[in-house]
């Protein structure tokens, strides 16, 4: 909170018709955020590590984006499975996890969906995440694309030894997937 919640209050002073979003797994540091001046919550865990983080975008009325991860960010990228297929996986938690925050007074048109590029999903995972995102697009709710610079849009540019491009050289990849995305 420390690092976050004065840049809000700056950026809230100077541009008060921003749109600002705070990312995190934690409701103490979303509600900060909030009285600070932002109007989205993305909750990177998808509602699981923090029980009261559906409560506080319900108490403020602001938008709720619920990122489906896998594990930890300590864990979440070692050797992710998906025994079900990952985009079915993805669909199902994003299922449940919208019941849970409509649950907890999360009104629908608050809500936001990120399939979680790159949070415990192998290269394998996230291109099949990207060939099928009208799967996800069935839920009838926004999508959020996060996928800038990502690791595997390094992956995809690596030379023949397999040198992962560096995230500055990332920049056209990143255009080209929300491109995609947005199609």
């Amino acid at each position: 909170m420390d690092r976050v919640i004065p840049v809000f209050a700056a950026i809230r002073r100077e541009f008060p018709q921003a749109t600002l979003s705070i990312d995190t797994r934690k409701a103490t540091v979303a509600q900060a955020a909030v009285e600070a001046g932002a109007s989205m919550i993305n909750d990177v865990s998808g509602l699981q590590y923090d029980a009261a983080m559906a409560d506080i975008a319900a108490r403020y009325g602001v938008k709720l984006v619920i990122t489906h991860s896998q594990g930890t960010p300590e864990t979440m990228q070692k050797n992710p499975q998906y025994p079900q297929g990952v985009v079915t996986e993805v669909a199902q938690f994003l299922t449940l996890q919208v019941q849970l925050a409509l649950g907890s007074g999360v009104k629908r048109e608050q809500l936001i969906l990120d399939p979680g590029f790159g949070f415990g999903k192998t290269l394998a995972h996230n291109l099949a995440l990207l060939r099928q995102l009208d799967a996800l697009l069935r839920l009838e709710l926004p999508l959020l694309v996060g996928a800038s610079r990502k690791r595997f849009l390094g992956q995809l540019l690596a030379g023949a030894d397999g040198t992962l491009r560096p995230a500055r050289e990332r920049d056209v990849a990143t255009a080209a997937v929300s491109a995609l995305a947005a199609s």
